[in-house]
């Protein structure tokens, strides 16, 4: 773990990350969040969802010392359409569990000493992090809009985001974001500090949600790599809705 961060070691990670999963929501919040989640859905479900495990693995290079294909200005094309004004996938009965094949592969990535996870069919593309103009009138963790071959992308401070409880000054100024991990084929983007591996994972590696709980983007923990699993869908839907990670 990276000095000054809220995580001391794996087990302080792993009892952070037990509580997300186990944390009952008050029934009257469940009722408002659904219904503010369902407001901005449409009845069209996502085309096609595109896997770039191999797309990921020769453009980007991830891994311990291949950073370098970052860092020379490269960036990665995940999705041959770049195209944001796509209708938003709706929210469905099934969870992510549920919509994932038995093996699957999810990109690993760090944000002020957690590490979090996304299924590569719902990873819309990798940016090195440029200039980000500030707007106002936007919640604090929206950090603001970075322009991609004349596209606005939004930025989020992931820190502040998925874990505002443990979010400092110490923390905030220790943060080095350098890359945006886009959110399937939203604008939204989530800003991190370092992208780690790819990694083929079974649905038994992964400890699953088993109640509703105050985070209905996070789907679940990566046991054996302390390790938050997004739920995409469920995280732009929130993020549309200018609601932080608990809704």
């Amino acid at each position: 773990m990276s000095k000054g961060t809220p995580f001391a070691n794996e087990k302080v990670v792993e009892t952070y990350l037990e509580g997300l999963l186990s944390e009952p929501e008050d029934p009257a919040e469940a009722v408002a969040a659904t219904a503010r989640l369902l407001e901005v859905a449409t009845q069209q479900l996502q085309d096609s969802q595109i896997d770039v495990a191999h797309t990921v693995q020769a453009k980007l290079a991830i891994g311990e010392g291949d950073e370098h294909a970052f860092k020379s200005g490269e960036q990665a094309e995940l999705t041959p359409s770049e195209d944001k004004s796509a209708p938003e996938p709706v929210v469905t009965t099934h969870s992510l569990q549920e919509q994932l094949p038995e093996q699957f592969q999810a990109l690993f990535f760090e944000v002020g000493g957690l590490t979090l996870a996304v299924p590569l069919i719902t990873l819309g593309g990798i940016h090195q992090l440029d200039k980000i103009s500030p707007l106002i009138g936007k919640p604090a963790w929206f950090k603001g809009v970075m322009l991609h071959r004349d596209e606005k992308l939004s930025v989020i401070d992931s820190a502040m985001w998925v874990m505002p409880e443990k979010y400092t000054q110490s923390l905030a100024e220790q943060l080095n974001y350098q890359y945006l991990i886009m959110l399937s084929d939203s604008a939204w983007g989530l800003a991190c500090e370092k992208l780690v591996n790819t990694v083929t994972l079974s649905k038994s590696e992964v400890k699953w949600r088993e109640v509703t709980g105050k985070r209905p983007w996070l789907a679940g923990m990566v046991k054996d790599r302390m390790c938050a699993l997004i739920n995409v869908q469920q995280l732009i839907l929130m993020l549309n809705q200018g609601l932080g990670s608990q809704g």
